[in-house]
């Protein structure tokens, strides 16, 4: 018996979830004939970094960070947008396509005639939903450089960060697919993720938002998110990161426990 066949049997399926790499590949191959669509929530980002990187930084002038540092605004709007590119492909895999996998499409009741289980489902539609993120981030950050917009070396770890921000998205996205009832409910969410995305200090700096708009931006996941890539591709790195990278781990960690329990009720007989 092999180490691994043995871990496999002692470690519990909710720890490793075995079977989830299939749901990971009939995602891939079902995408395979939609692909526009996979990529279509790449481009928003990318269409607001031109606009306001090149049209409204023309106007704003440099940008001067905490530490002294001039930038172009170009180059401090990018790090934001490259995180909000990963939130888009975490975020939206786990709301909307699982949301019309379990009340509509019943892709999952007939996987549950097979050996496959709600914490593989889960796992495995999380594990999509990263990878929809992470291709998200990969080509921004390519974008980003091409408009010489990045200058850190460190930046490439900009790639393993955008895989957090997804895990920080992805979970909450996974909880709130199970609560959704009809389509009309995207409304309400998409309430939550717009002034999010536009108050997550995405296009100026937290300290020129009011004292009371501040309190509720550091409890906005995309804010950590934008400080985290800011640090690495603008080189300014402190203790914090730890906070940041930190606080995002742990909504998805603890979100994610919430959604396989609700997908479980909903899947089991």
């Amino acid at each position: 018996m092999t180490s691994r066949t043995l871990i496999a049997r002692v470690v519990p399926p909710v720890f490793f979830p075995r079977r989830s790499f299939r749901i990971v590949e009939r995602n891939a191959i079902v995408t395979k004939a939609r692909w526009l669509v996979f990529f279509s929530g790449f481009f928003e980002p990318v269409f607001y970094l031109f606009a306001l990187g090149g049209g409204l930084g023309a106007l704003t002038g440099d940008i001067t960070l905490d530490n002294g540092t001039i930038i172009k605004y170009g180059a401090f709007i990018a790090p934001s947008l490259l995180a909000a590119s990963s939130m888009n492909g975490a975020l939206y895999e786990a709301t909307t396509n699982l949301f019309f996998k379990l009340r509509y499409g019943e892709v999952y009741h007939g996987m549950m005639a097979t050996p496959i289980g709600p914490v593989d489902i889960a796992y495995g539609e999380i594990g999509w939903a990263l990878i929809r993120g992470l291709t998200y981030a990969i080509a921004f950050l390519i974008v980003a450089i091409v408009m010489g917009l990045v200058s850190s070396p460190i930046a490439v770890f900009a790639i393993p960060a955008a895989v957090l921000i997804g895990w920080g998205f992805a979970g909450p996205g996974l909880v709130v697919a199970t609560y959704m009832r009809t389509w009309q409910d995207f409304d309400l969410f998409n309430l939550v993720v717009l002034p999010m995305f536009l108050f997550s200090a995405t296009f100026y700096p937290i300290s020129v938002y009011p004292g009371w708009l501040q309190v509720f931006t550091h409890l906005s996941p995309l804010y950590h998110g934008v400080v985290l890539m800011r640090m690495l591709m603008l080189n300014a790195i402190d203790w914090t990161i730890l906070w940041h990278g930190g606080f995002l781990l742990a909504i998805g960690t603890v979100c994610m426990a919430w959604g396989i329990r609700r997908v479980n009720g909903m899947l089991q007989p």
